[in-house]
């Protein structure tokens, strides 16, 4: 049973345990919690990841009165807590989606290139995202060397405005057909990589120096993807960290031990369906990433003036000269002057 004495030494977020309340103060200066952080609908604890609230749910060692109440209430795929079972099989059915139309759109792709990039003056209220997801072919002498063939640009409403097959640099030594699709005829009048590089380059940028880029009132636009280091790197595209949006590096995406995730897994798992059986393409890569953005940007959490912990507000908030205040303070005083230590999607909602 817990006494006045427990509560006053146990976390207000992950309900973590500690005999002193110096130990409480030094786990709160390192953890990071946040209003951000995936939270159970039913005893409020807080989660870094939403693997982690999958876990606290349904998993092997589930918290079993959060269980029995999700299996009657939750939903599946967001992890939201509904107000009764109907009123969550509602919700279900409308939080599940079905796998994008890829099969006339592939077809069309294999026809050549689409080119709707523009750029444009940013009257569009809060800056334009756009996703972008690229297939690889081989190169070199064992055919390892990733070489980008394809790729494809979508917008927020999922409508392809780019799609161009790549000629690679170097000789390609293996098309990976069984994933790609792709085979050397298709390659053979593509557009060359540095035209490529440019048009995606000038595009995101829209007419902003790339210096100037910023996350609030400029008219760059976010770039949402999967492993997109790797996309741009392959591209030879640079854009600033501060418009990227990786579904690979979120933190509330993560698996627990902060490693990432596939998109087939998490496309699975948060969306309800499957991606990447057979023939892969880049179309469906793109929709999946762009939906799974928009779940997390749509997220409502409690506004705050400075939300990330390394803003100059909140540099001082857990500062060693204030143990003492600290030690004084409740868990949820505490819990009040914490904030995240990454930057939570739902920030980006106009």
């Amino acid at each position: 049973m817990e006494t006045a004495e427990t509560l006053r030494n146990k976390c207000a977020a992950c309900f973590r345990q500690f005999n002193r309340m110096e130990h409480l103060a030094e786990h709160m200066r390192t953890s990071y919690h946040s209003v951000h952080e995936p939270m159970c609908g039913i005893c409020r604890k807080h989660c870094r990841s939403f693997e982690s609230l999958r876990e606290h749910l349904i998993g092997p060692l589930p918290k079993q009165e959060c269980k029995n109440i999700f299996s009657v209430r939750g939903c599946k795929f967001c992890l939201a807590v509904l107000d009764s079972p109907n009123t969550r099989w509602i919700h279900q059915e409308r939080c599940q989606f079905s796998r994008a139309n890829t099969g006339i759109v592939g077809r069309l792709a294999n026809l050549g290139t689409r080119d709707n990039l523009t750029i444009d003056n940013g009257s569009v209220r809060g800056p334009q995202v756009v996703a972008l997801a690229c297939k690889m072919v081989g190169g070199g002498s064992d055919g390892s060397l990733d070489l980008c063939a394809r790729v494809c640009i979508i917008d927020e409403n999922e409508t392809m405005i780019f799609h161009t097959y790549v000629k690679p640099p170097l000789p390609v030594t293996s098309y990976r057909y069984e994933t790609t699709g792709i085979r050397p005829e298709y390659l053979k009048d593509a557009m060359p990589l540095k035209q490529v590089q440019k048009k995606i380059q000038d595009f995101l940028c829209n007419g902003e120096p790339m210096w100037k880029i910023r996350t609030k009132g400029g008219r760059a636009r976010i770039l949402v993807g999967h492993g997109l280091d790797h996309d741009l790197d392959r591209l030879q595209v640079e854009y600033p960290a501060v418009m990227i949006r990786d579904t690979a590096k979120y933190p509330p995406l993560m698996k627990t031990s902060k490693l990432s995730n596939s998109l087939k897994y998490l496309t699975q798992a948060y969306l309800g369906y499957d991606i990447q059986t057979g023939i892969q393409d880049p179309y469906e890569d793109c929709v999946a990433t762009m939906r799974l953005y928009m779940r997390m940007r749509s997220q409502v959490h409690k506004i705050e003036d400075h939300p990330l912990a390394s803003d100059p507000q909140n540099r001082n908030n857990f500062a060693s000269w204030r143990q003492n205040e600290l030690e004084r303070m409740t868990p949820e005083e505490l819990l009040a002057i914490s904030r995240s230590d990454y930057y939570c999607w739902c920030l980006d909602s106009p």
